[in-house]
């Protein structure tokens, strides 16, 4: 009994630090066309680099429309599931990271507001 809680403790805290691991700010927007990029990144290596123009005021929207980003909605908001076809494997404690210019963000993706010209990282991480 005692493991499963600690197991459902460990996810909810790495859906936590999914949803920020870090800081970082940037303006939001009035319903303008902007433009923001980002880096898919598995095993250090950069496995795309996309650019999306967007009415969205917020990261997850942007991302969900650019059809790129699949994820499930949680109490705490999109919660990233697969980038660029590749799935996070919760079973070997693999999760997305969102960054912003190198920099981890603190807000969940639906949280996080985009200006043009922001660039992101969506990155796999393995271990919680």
């Amino acid at each position: 009994m005692k493991k499963k809680i600690f197991v459902l403790m460990m996810i909810a805290a790495v859906a936590l630090f999914m949803f920020g691991c870090g800081s970082a700010e940037s303006e939001g927007t009035d319903a303008e066309t902007v433009t923001i990029s980002f880096d898919v990144v598995v095993d250090g290596e950069v496995q795309s680099s996309n650019v999306v123009e967007t009415d969205a005021d917020n990261l997850g929207d942007a991302l969900q429309a650019s059809g790129i980003v699949e994820g499930k909605e949680t109490s705490y908001g999109l919660f990233i599931t697969t980038v660029d076809g590749v799935t996070a494997d919760e079973a070997n404690e693999e999760w997305w990271c969102v960054t912003k210019g190198g920099e981890s963000v603190q807000t969940g993706v639906d949280s996080t507001p985009i200006a043009d010209g922001d660039k992101f990282e969506l990155t796999l991480m393995y271990g919680y």
